[in-house]
């Protein structure tokens, strides 16, 4: 009998220990960000602003855990009607043919320092790649947990097929083909 319960109490807390969390974007404390070069002398701002992902993990530090994302590319937001029309025609994201923006992979711990790995795809394209990560760490509000992140990283449009280009007088290019995605993350663990 007692062989039985150790091997019960085991059981418990091997699967306790491995157990898979769920957690989901909070969508009021996440931004969805980037940025290109305009006219070689600045730079344009942008957002999401609809968009969902979970990332599910085995481990309290998400080390390997698997992510998910999804971006409305008809939800683009620069705070200019005009351009973000532009932006969702056939010349840039074509919205109604591609209407997602996705992502899926894995977050991987080395040291202190994250990095999400994993198929980027965009205008019908899926690239592999590798954003820097900081995790902000996990808090219990009394009413749920919370994690937080921040993710670095940059894509080359021409590589996802959004190749329409215009030059200015002086030969730089009015829209950069190098993006910075910048996104703050803000997750809820499902009960």
């Amino acid at each position: 009998m007692k062989k039985l319960n150790a091997l019960l109490v085991m059981l418990v807390i091997t699967s306790v220990a491995f157990a898979q969390s769920t957690w989901t974007i909070d969508k009021y404390h996440s931004k969805i960000g980037f940025s290109v070069a305009h006219m070689g002398v600045s730079e344009t701002e942008g957002k999401f602003n609809e968009f969902d992902g979970t990332i599910s993990s085995k481990t309290e530090d998400f080390n390997g855990a698997e992510v998910t994302f999804t971006a409305k590319t008809a939800s683009i937001d620069t705070d200019n009607e005009r351009r973000d029309g532009h932006l969702k025609s056939a010349d840039f994201f074509d919205a109604e043919k591609y209407p997602d923006i996705t992502f899926k992979g894995n977050l991987v711990k080395k040291g202190k320092k994250y990095s999400l790995k994993g198929n980027f795809t965009m205008h019908g394209v899926t690239k592999e790649v590798e954003f820097d990560v900081t995790y902000g760490g996990t808090v219990n509000t009394g009413k749920g947990f919370k994690a937080g992140f921040k993710l670095n990283g940059q894509i080359n449009r021409q590589d996802y097929g959004l190749t329409w280009t215009n030059k200015v007088a002086t030969g730089e290019l009015v829209v950069g083909d190098t993006v910075e995605i910048s996104c703050k993350i803000e997750v809820d663990k499902k009960a």
